[in-house]
């Protein structure tokens, strides 16, 4: 009885270490990592055009979150679409990916804090996030945007060689 319980505990560890082999090869695959650099940065790009275009209108977004103090209404409305430019950019020319990926990052979670508070206030709102549209439900934004923080994380933990990089700053751990 001791040896068969044995047995099956050494199999239970086999598996487990082959399945944690192979989600490190899943995590450390550079074109996992290419991809989800390319994906976050075409759609931090496009995030950002709108905003760029018409600093009004997001403008009017930013205090319909009525987070803000009015001072700084304007200022937001004009510096985060060029960090978001900056940043997608980056991601997607390879130019110091991880910093861009940690910027990216703190602004998703920047934005999940905003629309979960206004979600929790009941307020009906605009997440000003592609265009001043309606762009769909509150809660559908947060978990689009818990997703992009799960791909973020992903190209700033990816401890491998990273492709179509102009500059990186390798990690070494």
């Amino acid at each position: 009885m001791l040896a068969s319980l044995s047995m099956v505990i050494q199999a239970g560890k086999q598996r487990a270490t082959q399945l944690n082999n192979n989600l490190k090869k899943l995590f450390n695959n550079c074109w996992i990592e290419i991809a989800l650099r390319w994906i976050l940065g075409i759609t931090f790009i496009y995030a950002s055009y709108y905003k760029i275009m018409s600093p009004t209108d997001f403008a009017k977004v930013v205090y319909g979150y009525n987070l803000f103090p009015e001072v700084l209404i304007n200022p937001i409305a004009i510096i985060l679409p060029f960090v978001e430019l900056i940043s997608g950019l980056s991601l997607l020319l390879g130019i110091y990916p991880r910093s861009a990926a940690l910027i990216i990052n703190g602004l998703l979670l920047a934005f999940i804090f905003i629309l979960t508070i206004n979600i929790m206030r009941g307020y009906d709102f605009d997440c000003g996030c592609f265009s001043t549209k309606k762009t769909g439900s509150p809660k559908l934004m947060v978990a689009r945007d818990v997703i992009y923080l799960i791909m973020g994380l992903q190209v700033f933990l990816f401890n491998g060689v990273r492709k179509g990089c102009f500059i990186r700053l390798d990690r070494k751990i």
